[in-house]
């Protein structure tokens, strides 16, 4: 007997929202039920092309779900997935999980004793680049990044911790060997009230240092992670999908020192958000974890919390936990 289609819902209309509504309305084993957004017109627009209903309140969904994708901003996250969760859907949420780590800690509690999947949308884990990369490290001991964006008024509603470097954070965390154990943090604020651009340095127990900078006021778009390990360096380009590996290699005849090999590693083009939803509704079909949960989300959170903290005292060094 064939399984049941999965019955799906997006809420939040916007750029983000209407990328996950159509990877859903093309995917055979579900069934794309309803776009919800506080803006109906906006709402009724996507759904008429991808053959959805409309909705302008979330609570309106009821039990005609299965999943969702939670797109609305960073600042709704909490509330949003909190009742969904309660009412018995599986939950996609956006990064970030939530705007301060005790939402967080809520929306994991609720996962936890409700028994419903909760799925946090830290993108570049399927991102082909990073997963190619994992076959690659080996100990490194020094780490950067840079994730700068032109200004655009989306995303405001979260600083540019919550809004970009969330990103790096969580793929630094998730290819460390050890756990952080203090950082220090500065941030300006240029365009908006909250801060603009800012940098951490993380220091982890086996003395491995990350310095990530993020800037949503740049003059250009970069998307870079740098991993430096004993034997090679290894640079990331997150759009290119390009890994550039420079390794040491043994002396030439008659030279006393090593030398240096490139090679760049060009992947298929991809579609990381494909993929993590394509994952995201493979768990709720098996019921097994997802691969980015509520704990990945937290020590994200966590993070940035201390991150936040540092900037507010003006760069005061902050031990993790």
């Amino acid at each position: 007997m064939a399984a049941r289609r999965l019955r799906a819902a997006v809420v939040g209309a916007g750029r983000l929202g209407t990328l996950h509504a159509r990877k859903y309305a093309a995917m055979p084993e579900v069934e794309l039920r309803a776009i919800v957004d506080v803006d109906l017109a906006r709402a009724e627009e996507l759904a008429r092309e991808l053959h959805a209903a409309a909705l302008r309140d979330y609570r309106d969904l009821g039990d005609t779900v299965d999943l969702v994708s939670i797109a609305v901003p960073g600042v709704a996250h909490h509330t949003v997935a909190r009742d969904l969760l309660l009412s018995g859907i599986d939950v996609l949420l956006e990064k970030p999980m939530a705007a301060t780590l005790t939402e967080a800690r809520d929306l994991s509690a609720i996962a936890a004793a409700s028994g419903h999947l909760l799925q946090i949308g830290h993108l570049e884990r399927f991102n082909p680049a990073i997963v190619h990369l994992r076959s690659i490290l080996d100990e490194p001991r020094f780490i950067e990044c840079h994730r700068l964006a032109l200004f655009t008024e989306r995303g405001l509603d979260v600083d540019v911790v919550l809004d970009l470097m969330v990103h790096d954070l969580d793929v630094v965390l998730s290819t460390a060997a050890a756990a952080p154990t203090s950082l220090e943090a500065v941030g300006v604020a240029v365009l908006t009230d909250q801060v603009d651009v800012a940098n951490a340095r993380i220091r982890f127990a086996d003395g491995m240092i990350a310095n990530l900078n993020a800037s949503r006021v740049a003059p250009r778009r970069e998307r870079k992670i740098r991993f430096f390990q004993h034997d090679a360096y290894i640079s990331v380009d997150y759009e290119a999908r390009r890994l550039q590996l420079y390794r040491r290699t043994p002396p030439a005849p008659g030279s006393a020192y090593p030398t240096i090999a490139a090679d760049q590693i060009d992947l298929e083009e991809g579609d990381p958000l494909a993929d993590e939803i394509r994952a995201f509704v493979a768990c709720v079909q098996s019921r097994t974890a997802p691969p980015v949960g509520p704990a990945d989300g937290l020590r994200v959170m966590e993070l940035c919390e201390l991150i936040r903290r540092s900037i507010r005292e003006q760069g005061r060094v902050v031990a993790y936990r």
